[in-house]
């Protein structure tokens, strides 16, 4: 795509979260894109009659928890809103935007029960190098990874390793209680 932005701007994800939210809301996007003009994005979603709070579905009880989760994630509103929905179902969140923020919690004394990092981060620490640290300060501690790239992919290019916990973004918060509680869990 033709961008009128700077090189070096961003992680190239940007499009991606957002057809996944679109799509999971039942709607569609329309892309052109056309050198020096850069691209237009435009979003078609569906209309409802509702009322807000009609949409919102109760999760189940069991789905909910009252441990304590390490969210690591580079991008703040992403963290903003992981943190919402986590808050919402019970949990002490402790946030970290980076590997070397999260390695700072893991060795003070607070208890955590899970680490939910993102795979891919700047600053030179992947979320599979920020677990492997994790295992030597708190071993045993549970691991859920998060990733907006496909799961194929940061399989196949060695990010994560096979049968790990991974949640793909974006995600709704009915799939994030279901994928930490089964993190949790086994």
């Amino acid at each position: 795509f033709f961008t009128s932005g700077g090189k070096g701007g961003g992680t190239g994800l940007g499009l991606a979260m957002v057809y996944g939210f679109v799509k999971q809301s039942g709607g569609h996007v329309r892309i052109s894109s056309e050198p020096g003009q850069g691209t237009t994005v435009r979003l078609y979603l569906p209309r409802t009659h509702g009322h807000p709070s009609d949409s919102r579905k109760e999760v189940p009880k069991k789905l909910t928890g009252d441990e304590t989760i390490l969210l690591v994630e580079d991008d703040e509103s992403l963290r903003q809103v992981a943190h919402s929905h986590l808050a919402r179902l019970g949990y002490t969140v402790l946030e970290a935007g980076n590997g070397p923020e999260a390695l700072a919690w893991l060795k003070a004394d607070h208890p955590i029960d899970l680490l939910f990092t993102d795979v891919v981060m700047p600053g030179g620490m992947s979320g599979k190098q920020l677990a492997a640290q994790a295992e030597k300060i708190r071993p045993g501690l549970k691991v859920l990874y998060t990733s907006g790239y496909a799961e194929d992919t940061i399989v196949h290019h060695g990010r994560v390793d096979p049968g790990v916990h991974l949640l793909s973004k974006p995600y709704r918060q009915a799939e994030l209680s279901r994928a930490v509680r089964r993190a949790l869990e086994e």
